[in-house]
């Protein structure tokens, strides 16, 4: 636990794989399914689905939400994250966003994030060719994208002008049951990727703009120290760091033998995400193996004062995956935060 935090209790989500009706031949009302078991356990705080256009395709998000708002009343609903959301138009996602918001009775919960570079696969590069975006204007586009919602949100004759994105005089209708609506972002920045300055840069952005961090990818020393720095940063930009909260994204693979449980979960991850995954990188955000390395494997962030943990559960049957987070797993991580 960090100096000068208060001792808070870590709650979680269920990250749902939208992308499985692509790659896993899933149903569309299997992930709805899945949402409304989540919400008649009410250790589940939240629903989390993930986002792309092109490169990885998938349900879009905001539909998929939309459905799953209708089939529950308690579970907030996330993206984890919009990594489309500097190809979007402000207004456009503001008025779905909100309406999104409106419907579910204030239940909303985006994070934000840049997207792969073109750089990282052909099929990045091209839905950014599609959607007229070049590579390098995603961070600049990312800041202003996060701007212009909440004025659209906040104000009745909202104007924005950017680089990338002008408005004048728009009274958005209905604005979010939520005010303010929250926006995190999400990212992992890493100085072997983009150096330490690039490293500052994408916390000070976060600092600077978002309501919370989303993480993934992370090892729990770095973890602790991106939390220090960002705290530090707020405090810098004149605002509480104690109103700024933490989601970690994490994987499970459940299965009493861990080489099969990691050959489950790497399989997965593989077709997901099209690209070949060592061990470490998927060992790095995904437990694989009985229920007490699950819980091993998320002990120190819980220690560390994460707020909000999302399980994604991952491997050939998801079904009996999310079974064994709701019904095992779950429960474990819950007498850890309750011991």
């Amino acid at each position: 636990m960090l100096a000068g935090m208060a001792q808070k209790r870590t709650t979680f989500g269920l990250t749902l794989s939208n992308r499985a009706l692509v790659t896993g031949g899933m149903r569309p009302m299997e992930i709805i399914d899945m949402a409304a078991k989540a919400e008649e356990n009410r250790a589940v705080e939240a629903v989390w689905v993930g986002d792309s256009i092109l490169s990885k395709p998938r349900l879009e998000c905001i539909p998929l939400l939309g459905a799953i708002a209708a089939h529950t009343a308690r579970l907030r609903l996330g993206v984890a994250c919009m990594a489309t959301i500097a190809q979007r138009n402000p207004v456009l996602l503001a008025l779905q966003w909100s309406s999104l918001d409106v419907l579910s009775g204030g239940r909303t919960w985006l994070a934000a994030c840049m997207g792969y570079p073109a750089s990282q696969h052909p099929m990045a590069a091209k839905e950014l060719e599609v959607m007229g975006i070049r590579s390098k204007e995603r961070p600049g586009r990312l800041e202003e994208m996060i701007q212009a919602l909440r004025v659209l949100w906040t104000e009745d004759h909202a104007s924005f002008h950017g680089k990338y994105y002008s408005f004048n005089d728009v009274n958005l209708l209905p604005k979010p049951t939520q005010r303010p609506c929250p926006i995190y972002i999400a990212g992992t920045p890493r100085a072997s990727n983009i150096g330490a300055e690039g490293v500052e840069r994408a916390l000070r952005r976060i600092a600077r703009f978002a309501d919370g961090w989303m993480t993934n990818q992370i090892e729990l020393p770095l973890f602790l120290d991106y939390l220090a720095r960002l705290r530090r940063m707020m405090i810098d930009e004149g605002r509480d760091p104690d109103k700024f909260k933490t989601v970690l994204y994490y994987g499970i693979s459940v299965n009493r033998d861990r080489d099969q449980a990691f050959r489950e979960a790497k399989a997965f991850l593989d077709a997901y995400y099209l690209k070949e995954f060592s061990r470490p990188g998927v060992e790095i955000w995904t437990a694989c193996g009985p229920v007490e390395h699950c819980v091993e494997s998320l002990r120190g962030f819980i220690g560390a004062g994460a707020d909000h943990i999302t399980i994604r559960p991952i491997g050939q049957n998801l079904n009996e995956q999310l079974k064994i987070y709701l019904e095992e797993v779950l429960p474990a991580l819950e007498a850890e935060v309750t011991s």
